[in-house]
């Protein structure tokens, strides 16, 4: 008795001593010098915290679950060891952070990442990503209703062996930063494909924009029905299954997929194939590919569960550790809650894959049956209509948790998803800047440009010349000779990371240089002509004579002009418009341009008659 009651009193001490930082403290972690360092984690109430580095011991009292401390400023070093509370953190150094993120050309990595054409050079690149002392924190994908206390992310050091996982346009920023300074960097990655802004700024800012009303609101609704237990909907559907809908029991019929199911039942379909794969595959990791379900499926191989997703229109990949040699059963349960429901998508999306395989088509005959029907079963648990485009839901999983960690500056790459609401953006993207700035203070933050594509507006790079102006210490990476008309992607990371760079090591480290191309300051109508001045100038037309530019009179009649550089102008003009009113220049979707400086950067496009 006494042994098992000394027993349970350890447990509780150790259970109480529980101490965990948060996950920016760990190893391989590089922090911002010359700033006070908060450290914090949890722990339990009463839990006191002590932590040292590099001579200094801080202790503090865990209260509400939480704790914090305050480091004296910390010069560039490593590696150093850090103990928090018996917890002992390794190889860290001291330098300069940044955060790096966006949609995704910033979240798009050094190695490949089909279909998307590769980087260039990228295997050259890779070979040569020796920088121990450049580091990449990850953080992991996370739509939150409301802010988070941690990314759950890693420290990890840049390698050929770890570099193809970075960021690109991260790791040639940071690269050029490390070189040029010769301090550790540490950059912190967290970026989506596909994101629009809004989503990236805090419920606090963007209450500022009656446009997010809407979207605030659904927020703060699913938010409360988490607070209150009912939030849990991957729970709530399981349990909704396991109560209403009898599985893979029940009278099974044929049919050929791609197909939709019966437009008269709105329910569960259970859809059943039996594939012979060869003993090759044996051991090699496959991949299930279904095309696109309307609405959502639950997928299983050999009875076990190998993906999941809802909406109609998203087409479903999904990988499998291994299949076994002869006989494998896939089994696909469909919800459909109305309207030409199934598995419907191209014929060629249907298949199974494995590396060095013959892929195996899976269109044609598929064992199906009906299962509840919605008409007789209770309401199926419907998520709120939140996801990662939802405003506020990423800066809560994926920037609040980095708070209050220091930080030197932000690249950003963004702006493609909001092309649509490129006047829009005029406001909400200063607003995003300042409301990261409201948590860190005045840094830096540094963006790109949006890249030549066929899809991609002039406004939209408008928008973004626009916030130069409105927002104090920043800078732009104009690249409009590293875009590809026909893919959003461009494979020319290299000068995208470079130039972020330059605007670094002027704006942040404060070396004269020159950091930006020629930006459009005024312009002045006489003589039949356009006087356009220039900040960043020191002009030159890159092979060849000056292009990109239109003119037009009164009649807004936009035509290709005629303009040459003299001194730190361009006198532009044309024989078809007697009296110029303006002048653009790149204003195209794909502007094919050669404005430079001397230093042999680009200039943005703009427009004198700004709207």
């Amino acid at each position: 008795m006494k042994q098992t009651i000394a027993a349970l009193i350890l447990l509780a001490a150790v259970a109480r001593a529980e101490v965990k930082p948060n996950s920016l403290f760990s190893d391989n972690a590089v922090f911002q010098q010359g700033v006070d360092l908060p450290v914090w984690g949890t722990a339990s109430d009463g839990e006191k915290i002590t932590v040292e580095i590099a001579g200094q011991k801080v202790t503090t009292t865990t209260k509400d679950g939480r704790w914090m401390v305050r480091l004296k400023p910390l010069k560039a070093a490593g590696p150093l060891t850090m103990n928090i509370a018996g917890i002992t953190i390794t190889n860290i150094l001291v330098g300069d952070v940044w955060i790096c993120s966006g949609q995704s050309n910033m979240e798009r990595q050094l190695g490949p990442r089909p279909p998307q054409p590769v980087i260039d050079n990228w295997q050259a690149e890779v070979f040569a990503a020796n920088y121990p002392q450049l580091r990449l924190f990850l953080v992991p994908k996370h739509i939150a209703f409301e802010p988070v206390a941690d990314a759950n992310g890693r420290w990890v050091a840049c390698a050929p062996q770890t570099v193809p996982d970075f960021s690109a346009v991260g790791y040639f920023f940071g690269r050029d930063i490390h070189v040029a300074t010769k301090r550790p960097v540490g950059l912190i990655f967290s970026a989506w494909g596909g994101t629009v802004a809004e989503a990236w700024t805090s419920a606090e800012s963007l209450k500022q924009m009656p446009d997010f009303t809407n979207a605030l609101a659904t927020v703060e609704k699913a938010a409360a029905e988490v607070k209150a237990g009912r939030g849990d909907y991957d729970k709530l559907q399981a349990q909704w299954y396991r109560d209403n809908d009898p599985g893979q029991t029940g009278d099974w019929k044929t049919m050929d997929l791609p197909a939709p199911i019966d437009t008269n039942f709105v329910g569960v379909v259970w859809f059943r194939r039996e594939v012979d794969v060869p003993a090759t595959w044996t051991g090699k990791p496959a991949t299930l590919s279904l095309g696109i379900i309307d609405d959502n499926d639950t997928t299983w191989v050999n009875d076990v569960q190998v993906g999941a997703t809802e909406g109609a229109t998203k087409r479903r990949s999904y990988k499998i550790a291994a299949l076994q040699p002869g006989r494998n059963v896939i089994a696909v349960r469909v919800l459909d809650t109305g309207g030409p429901g199934g598995i419907r998508g191209n014929p060629a999306d249907l298949k199974l894959e494995a590396a060095g395989e013959t892929s195996i088509t899976l269109t044609g005959l598929w064992s199906y049956h009906e299962g509840v029907s919605l008409a007789k079963a209770p309401p199926f648990p419907q998520r709120p209509p939140v996801d990662q485009n939802t405003a506020s839901t990423l800066y809560n999983g994926m920037i609040a948790p980095l708070q209050p960690f220091p930080i030197k500056g932000a690249i950003w790459y963004q702006g493609e998803s909001n092309n649509s609401r490129a006047r829009q953006y005029r406001d909400l993207f200063p607003l995003l800047i300042a409301d990261w700035r409201r948590a860190w203070g005045m840094f830096p933050f540094l963006f790109v440009q949006i890249a030549p594509y066929n899809g991609m507006s002039p406004e939209i790079r408008e928008a973004q010349l626009l916030t130069l102006e409105k927002s104090p210490k920043t800078a732009m990476a104009v690249i409009t000779d590293a875009g590809d008309a026909t893919n959003i992607h461009p494979a020319h990371k290299q000068p995208v990371g470079a130039r972020l760079a330059l605007a670094a090591r002027a704006l942040a480290y404060g070396e004269k240089i020159e950091y930006s191309g020629p930006v459009f300051e005024s312009a002045k109508m006489e003589d039949g002509r356009a006087i356009l001045t220039f900040s960043h100038g020191d002009l030159v037309a890159k092979d060849g004579e000056l292009k990109g530019f239109t003119i037009a009179g009164a009649d807004k009649n936009f035509v290709a002009a005629k303009a040459e550089i003299k001194g730190n102008t361009v006198i532009v003009s044309s024989d078809q418009v007697a009296k110029p009113v303006a002048v653009r220049y790149g204003w195209a979707n794909v502007p094919d341009v050669n404005l430079y400086n001397s230093a042999g950067l680009p200039a943005s496009p703009f427009r004198t008659d700004w709207q």
